[in-house]
């Protein structure tokens, strides 16, 4: 049942996703990816409201954690658990950690994209 609702809440998430991105870019107009940009700030801002509802007051069954947090703020964008994961270091006091996983996980993201990229160019 937990990978069912994993499964529903991450399609979910994922259509949101396409559409906001697809809505808000086209209708901004602008040079930078700002339906993305949106998507990501709205998703951290969703999955700290949820880490409260749901983990912390537990004002629903767990299996709700997983539908919304996991699921859908899963599907709708990776970087909400990002910056969950992030600040929950930052707040135990593992500020150092925080930082190094912030500073890695966006340079060393760009950088395996590149090679990805780079790599599959070559190849095809």
């Amino acid at each position: 049942m937990q990978w069912l609702m994993i499964a529903i809440g991450g399609a979910l998430g994922s259509i949101a996703r396409y559409a906001a991105v697809g809505f808000l870019t086209p209708m901004l107009n602008y040079r930078f990816p700002i339906g993305t940009f949106i998507v990501n700030m709205l998703g951290s801002l969703l999955i700290g409201i949820a880490y409260v509802v749901l983990v912390e007051k537990a004002f629903l069954p767990s299996e709700w954690r997983l539908f919304f947090i996991t699921g859908v703020l899963g599907g709708f964008t990776t970087f909400s658990a990002f910056s969950l994961e992030m600040l929950q270091m930052w707040q135990e006091g593992h500020v150092f950690n925080s930082i190094i996983y912030a500073a890695s996980s966006v340079v060393l993201g760009l950088l395996f994209a590149f090679i990805g990229m780079n790599l599959t160019q070559k190849l095809f």
